[in-house]
């Protein structure tokens, strides 16, 4: 998984072992999908964690009770298998046992993610908000769904 999102850090973030290791013990969620090694994950969040991520705190400061998809990560000899359909139908599925009824994410709009604003729409996200995250030269779009308990 450290491999994996290493590999992406322009579309998510970087982590050491231990950074990873700690977003780990506070997920409401982990996905994998595993052949040879980690190929595809999705990790998500829900307001309970300890998590001092910008974007994470953007949905705090807004929302009193939900999830957040923290990363999502697919390597490219698994994409357009359904992998993301899967980890979200999952995740829609776990958030909704667990009395939730949002689910939130941002996508980067600079530097742009050309795959995964279409994908969201399609899974019946809507724009929450923006920010310039300062420091990183990036731009994200707040997404989130609403899901029934």
């Amino acid at each position: 998984m450290l491999a994996l999102n290493q590999a992406h850090v322009t579309e998510t973030s970087s982590l050491d072992l231990a950074g990873l290791s700690a977003l780990i013990d506070k997920a409401f969620y982990l996905g994998t999908c595993e052949a040879g090694g980690a190929q595809a994950f999705l990790l998500a969040v829900d307001q309970d964690a300890d998590y001092a991520s910008p974007n994470y705190q953007w949905f705090c400061a807004r929302y009193p009770r939900f999830v957040y998809i923290d990363r999502v990560i697919v390597a490219p000899a698994q994409r357009q298998q359904g992998w993301g359909r899967r980890f979200y139908s999952a995740l829609f599925e776990a958030a909704a046992a667990a009395g939730h009824t949002v689910i939130a994410c941002e996508v980067n709009a600079e530097p742009p993610n050309p795959a995964s604003a279409p994908f969201h729409r399609a899974l019946g996200f809507a724009e929450a908000g923006s920010a310039e995250l300062a420091g990183r030269g990036k731009t994200v779009t707040y997404l989130v769904r609403e899901i029934a308990p």
